[in-house]
């Protein structure tokens, strides 16, 4: 897919021939795939998926557009909308997108950085269709895109009973695949359909997202969507079936066109979903672009082995954390100059039960980031590019932030120096506690980060330092529970100057 503003069609040859592909490896000509689709084998579930990927729409261009039939799976769906990554994790690209997509895992573990596939993990970490073909064999799994690379990587088609595969073409070619997986879905039984288009990330890069072009792409794309749900309600058998549909995107563009870097527009992605036990109308602020993967899976009543690996839950499930809480409390920007007025992203206000202790904290500063605060990745990363705040990838929703580098853009006195102190957890007859949280991570100087326990309310104790960079991992604090103790606090300090920053989320307490 395209990088900066590079078509893909410029990438392959120019010019190369259209070709469908069979799940037997045989070639079709163009005249030939747009008469006859490709017979599967019939479908065992009731329980149906379609998968619907438009590459390169930013969600924010579908309100200006038409687009019926998103818009009414918005009103009777879940759709949760989040930002990519960008570099040095990857490019915001269709490579590490989709494979993001298919995988249900960030790029640190499918290893796709940009649209060369270089370092590409699909063999530990495969696309949901060759993870379905593994553990279900008996479905009937469909694929059909018209970006081959796609296909040659094993990013998406691996699995798949049939397939189709274009070269490039989306004008014609997604036309000719909406033809053949509408006659799929009125005339056989499939299971799981992976279905692309190509045109929106063409228009994208030939006109600008800003332009009428772009629009037009997607009410064409959306008026394709909305054939392929005419005919999964055409079918016979279909008040006996439960059919999910899902549909995202791999990245966003620039109004002017094109993708790859680390702007808010090009880092925008949305995750959309109709089906039996998903909400109507939701909007969730903890989706992120890895869920679809597991939605498929829960969708399919497929619970995922935990050697899976997978960073994605279903689209239905809320995060539990306790930060997630104060999504209604967040407020706009005060001091910070690159953050648009209007967006809701911060708090000083702690989750019920927690504090923040700012007593040895410095005077001045930026106000945003004046001690632990807590904000959404869209407010934290607007407040500087490229410094890496983007690889925040594993906090959902609200996450709790200490920023020193933040702080110290606005004139300041005394240095930082700021803790959070977690609610007391009952530990009484117990012999360990376990403190698990996502953490993200930056060292640098002399700052200090450091996770303190408190039993019964004495002294806090150091149980872990970290002195070098985390890049949004999870963690896990096991603790020996002192003889006669009935209660534990968990606190996070950090201390610095004009240094980075650390985030926490997800934080659960368990004790055994």
């Amino acid at each position: 897919m395209p990088l900066n503003g590079i078509s893909r069609r410029s990438v392959l040859a120019a010019g190369a021939a259209t070709a469908a592909v069979a799940a037997t490896g045989t070639l079709a000509t163009p005249a030939q795939a747009a008469q006859a689709a490709p017979t599967l084998p019939n479908g065992t579930s009731k329980d149906k998926v379609l998968f619907v990927g438009m590459d390169g729409l930013r969600y924010d261009r579908i309100d200006a557009a038409k687009a019926p039939t998103l818009k009414s799976l918005m009103a009777n769906g879940t759709y949760g909308m989040s930002l990519l990554y960008a570099n040095p994790m990857a490019q915001t690209s269709s490579g590490p997108g989709w494979s993001t997509i298919s995988t249900g895992v960030w790029p640190d573990k499918h290893g796709v950085k940009d649209n060369t596939f270089i370092g590409k993990n699909y063999a530990k970490y495969p696309g949901f269709l060759a993870r379905l073909n593994q553990i279900r064999p008996e479905l009937s799994l469909f694929a059909a895109v018209d970006w081959p690379e796609l296909d040659t990587h094993g990013t998406v088609t691996p699995g798949a009973d049939a397939k189709l595969v274009f070269n490039n073409n989306y004008a014609v070619n997604d036309k000719i695949i909406t033809d053949q997986t509408e006659d799929i879905l009125r005339n056989q039984n499939p299971d799981v359909l992976f279905v692309y288009f190509g045109e929106t990330d063409e228009m994208g890069h030939s006109y600008g997202a800003a332009s009428q072009k772009y629009l037009d792409a997607i009410d064409v794309q959306d008026a394709y969507l909305g054939r392929l749900l005419a005919a999964i309600q055409a079918r016979p058998s279909y008040a006996t079936e439960r059919w999910t549909v899902i549909v995202a995107t791999d990245h966003g563009h620039v109004d002017s066109g094109g993708h790859g870097g680390s702007s808010i527009e090009e880092r925008r992605t949305f995750v959309l979903a109709q089906g039996p036990g998903i909400a109507a109308g939701a909007r969730p602020a903890d989706t992120r672009l890895v869920d679809v993967a597991a939605t498929v899976f829960k969708q399919l009543g497929i619970t995922p082995d935990p050697a899976w690996g997978l960073d994605g839950k279903p689209i239905q499930e809320r995060s539990t954390d306790p930060f997630d809480t104060l999504q209604s409390q967040l407020g706009q920007r005060v001091d910070e100059t690159g953050i648009p007025a209007g967006v809701l992203g911060f708090t000083h206000t702690a989750p019920s039960g927690w504090s923040v202790i700012n007593s040895a904290m410095g005077t001045g500063g930026v106000t945003e980031w004046r001690g632990w605060a807590f904000a959404t990745n869209e407010f934290w990363s607007r407040a500087q590019r490229d410094q890496w705040r983007e690889l925040n990838i594993r906090s959902r929703g609200v996450f709790a932030v200490a920023d020193s580098d933040e702080w110290d853009d606005r004139a300041n006195s005394g240095g930082y120096d700021s803790t959070l102190v977690t609610p007391a957890y009952s530990v009484g007859g117990k012999t360990k506690v376990t403190l698990d949280f996502t953490t993200f991570y930056r060292q640098e100087g002399s700052q200090t980060a450091q996770v303190l326990a408190s039993f019964n309310g004495g002294t806090p104790a150091v149980v872990k330092s970290y002195t070098a960079d985390v890049v949004s991992k999870p963690q896990s604090l096991t603790v020996n529970v002192p003889s006669g103790a009935s209660s534990v606090s968990f606190r996070f300090r950090y201390t610095g100057s004009n240094d980075w920053y650390w985030v926490i989320d997800g934080v659960r307490v368990s004790a055994s």
